[in-house]
C-alpha cells in the first residue's frame, strides 16, 4: 500500500513540475485550447487494488457559468474497480503447482456512477503544453460481493467449491481434499450480493495532446467510500473473538492514478 501511495505522490510531484513551464507559456488568447466537450477511457490503480484496478469512463462538458472565474465543466464518471483486503496474498499448493488467495471469502467490485464539477486551474496552448484541472465528485458506490472459488482436488478427481466450504469442510466421503488453486473468475457470479454505499473525490487531470482532436493525460486523487455495514472479503477466523467481520471494513479510502485517452469536440 505504502509503494502505490509513493506512486500517486511521485507522479503528481512529477506533472506539477512538467506543467510549470506549461502555465508560464499560457496566455489568454484565442489559441487556447478552447473544447467545449472531452470524452475518454482508462485504466486506474490505487491503494485498495493490484497493479491494475479497473476501468473508467470520463465526460467533461463545458458549462456557460464561470465558478470564481474559473472555466468550469460538468463532470461524469463511471468507474468499475475490484477492492482488496490489506491482508491477502497469494499462496502455493505445494503438490499440484497451482496458487490461490489464502483466506480470501469474497471479491468486492465496485462500479461508481460519479457525477460533480471539473474545473480548469490553466490551459494548455492549441501546440504545447498540459492543461490542469480540479475535479471534485460524488455518487453511490454499487458493491457487488461475490463468492471467491477455489478448486479443490480428492484423489483423482477435482471441484470447484467457495473458499468458506474448502475450509469448513475439507474431507468428503472420507478422504481428505486439498486446495489446487483458485477457481474460475466468473464462478460463483450469481451468489453474489449487493450493497450500496456512497464515495466522494477529489483530483487534478493533467491534460496532454499529441494532437488537437485527441487527449492523452492523468487524473490523480484520492477517494472516500462508505458502506452500511462491514465488508467481509477476509473474515476473522479467530473464534475467541467471535465476530467474522472484524478486520474488516465498511469505510475505505485510496488514492488513485487513472490513465485516460480519448477524444475532444
Amino acid at each position: 500500500m505504502k509503494s502505490i501511495y509513493t506512486l500517486v505522490f511521485g507522479t503528481l510531484t512529477g506533472f506539477l513540475l512538467l506543467a510549470m513551464p506549461a502555465w508560464a507559456q499560457s496566455p489568454d488568447g484565442s489559441d487556447e485550447d478552447n473544447f467545449h466537450t472531452v470524452t475518454t477511457f482508462g485504466i486506474t490503480t490505487n491503494t485498495n487494488a493490484g497493479l491494475l484496478g479497473g476501468f473508467v469512463f470520463r465526460q467533461s462538458k463545458r458549462l456557460d457559468d464561470e465558478l470564481f472565474g474559473k472555466t468550469q465543466y460538468r463532470y461524469i464518471s463511471v468507474e468499475v474497480v475490484n477492492v482488496k483486503h490489506p491482508r491477502e496474498y497469494a499462496a502455493g499448493s505445494n503438490n499440484f503447482g497451482g496458487s490461490f488467495l489464502l483466506g480470501k471469502e469474497n471479491y468486492l467490485f465496485v462500479i461508481r456512477p460519479q457525477y460533480g464539477r471539473e474545473i480548469s486551474l490553466f490551459r494548455r496552448n492549441t501546440d504545447e503544453g498540459i492543461s490542469v484541472n480540479a475535479i471534485f465528485a460524488a455518487g453511490p458506490s454499487l458493491g457487488i460481493i461475490k463468492p471467491y472459488y477455489v478448486e479443490v482436488s480428492s484423489g483423482n478427481t477435482t471441484r470447484q467449491i467457495p473458499y468458506s466450504q474448502a475450509i469448513a469442510s475439507p474431507a468428503t466421503g472420507g478422504r481428505a481434499e486439498f486446495i489446487v488453486g483458485s477457481g474460475g473468475f466468473f464462478q460463483g457470479l450469481g451468489e453474489s450480493k449487493l450493497t450500496v454505499g456512497l464515495h466522494a473525490k477529489a483530483a487534478l487531470s493533467f491534460e496532454l495532446s499529441a494532437f488537437r482532436s485527441n487527449t492523452t493525460g492523468l487524473e490523480i486523487g484520492f477517494l472516500s467510500e462508505i458502506y452500511p455495514s462491514r465488508i467481509v472479503i477476509v473474515p476473522n477466523t479467530n473464534t475467541a473473538l467471535g465476530d467474522r467481520s472484524l478486520g474488516n471494513r465498511n469505510f475505505f479510502t485510496s488514492g488513485y492514478v487513472t490513465l485516460f485517452f480519448g477524444t475532444k469536440k
